[in-house]
């Protein structure tokens, strides 16, 4: 059977939850998986799965409506609060407060506060739980939003960026795409694919958990890059980056203070320009990085354990414009948000060689960017 076809059910009433775990299908392996899309605000933006990580099927829960393009969003450590983009026009941009339900699988709306910058395509939650950041691809800025104790957002602070990079196309203001936390919690790093850099602002020391502008400092790429994605590795001493203009993964070592770029390595063999995404395995052995526009598809790469270095293994087609993909938290599974072609393909993943099988099932769904995963507490 086709993963659309195990959708169909809902996971909500006990008549439904018995019957799934007869089936199998509640269990510890059982996560609950958030599916962020471009959407008008009276459609389904935000949708709510029950997934199984052991047997790769799920059933469709609830949905959303009321925000126009959440398009990236971000699940606090208490799997409940959820922090989403609405990716629109500068007057119209926002970043949404909500909150998940665990039983009854359900989202509700707590709020929105104005970015003041145009295209909100990425968002993260402060270590401290604090305070969210969004990166306004548009806008050339973030915008930082303080956390009130239930979980809503008060009014943004907007730190502006200036330059262009060499593509007159591409690169001809700021282009933030990508906010994120160093492990160790002394930085905020911001992905400017517009300046070809990455700015970081050291966490303010005094216990606010607030930027610390003043001593904010560039790490520049080479030009043409356009710095995308990241993700550091379970040791928090090297950072992986995808750069969507140049196709290549940076990898930069980190020791707590800096970050030095010790190899550059292709994602992209074809020129297209459309990289996205960057994931580890949860091993840390494997690397995966996704690439649309042309071959659209996964690149994967072996992580050599001594350094953190990257050898390219393998490549997995995919359907059209894989935006942003998930592993599972037991490695076993890929999902991959193929926008164009409306569905999140399923992916097996063998643990031992790194590369992807695909099971053949889909989950139909329109325009889906974002996947996040949430383990059972």
């Amino acid at each position: 059977m086709c993963m659309s076809a195990a959708l169909l059910g809902a996971c909500s009433g006990n008549g439904g939850r018995k019957a799934a775990e007869a089936e199998g299908k509640m269990s510890g392996d059982t996560l609950l998986m958030l599916v962020g899309s471009y959407a008008e605000a009276d459609a389904e933006g935000i949708k709510v799965y029950e997934w199984n990580q052991e047997t790769g099927e799920g059933v469709y829960c609830s949905g959303l409506k009321g925000i126009r393009n959440p398009s990236f969003l971000t699940v606090a450590p208490d799997g409940q609060h959820v922090y989403s983009v609405g990716e629109n026009e500068e007057k119209t941009s926002t970043a949404n407060a909500l909150l998940l339900d665990p039983v009854t699988k359900q989202l509700s709306f707590l709020g929105e506060s104005a970015t003041d910058g145009a295209a909100p395509c990425n968002i993260t939650l402060s270590p401290g739980r604090d305070y969210v950041v969004t990166a306004n691809y548009n806008g050339a800025s973030i915008t930082v939003f303080p956390v009130d104790e239930d979980g809503t957002l008060g009014e943004g602070n907007v730190i502006r960026f200036e330059g262009k990079g060499s593509d007159a196309e591409r690169q001809e203001q700021p282009h933030l795409h990508c906010v994120y936390f160093s492990p160790d919690g002394k930085f905020l790093l911001a992905n400017d694919l517009g300046t070809d850099c990455i700015h970081v602002f050291p966490i303010d020391a005094s216990g606010e958990g607030l930027l610390n502008a003043a001593e904010a400092f560039d790490v520049q790429l080479a030009p043409g890059s356009g710095p995308r994605h990241a993700v550091f590795d379970g040791s928090g001493k090297h950072l992986y980056v995808i750069n969507e203009l140049k196709g290549d993964v940076v990898v930069m070592d980190y020791d707590g203070a800096s970050l030095r770029q010790v190899q550059s390595i292709q994602a992209d063999t074809v020129g297209a320009k459309g990289s996205a995404d960057i994931h580890l395995s949860p091993d840390g052995k494997f690397l995966y990085a996704s690439n649309r526009l042309q071959a659209d598809g996964v690149a994967v790469f072996a992580v050599k354990a001594e350094d953190g270095t990257l050898t390219k293994v393998g490549y997995q087609l995919t359907g059209a414009h894989p935006r942003n993909f998930a592993l599972t938290p037991n490695g076993k599974f890929v999902l991959v948000a193929c926008r164009d072609t409306d569905e999140i393909e399923i992916y097996e993943r063998n643990a031992e060689t790194g590369l992807l099988s695909d099971t053949g099932r889909r989950i139909q769904t329109p325009k889906p960017v974002v996947i996040a995963l949430i383990e059972r507490k």
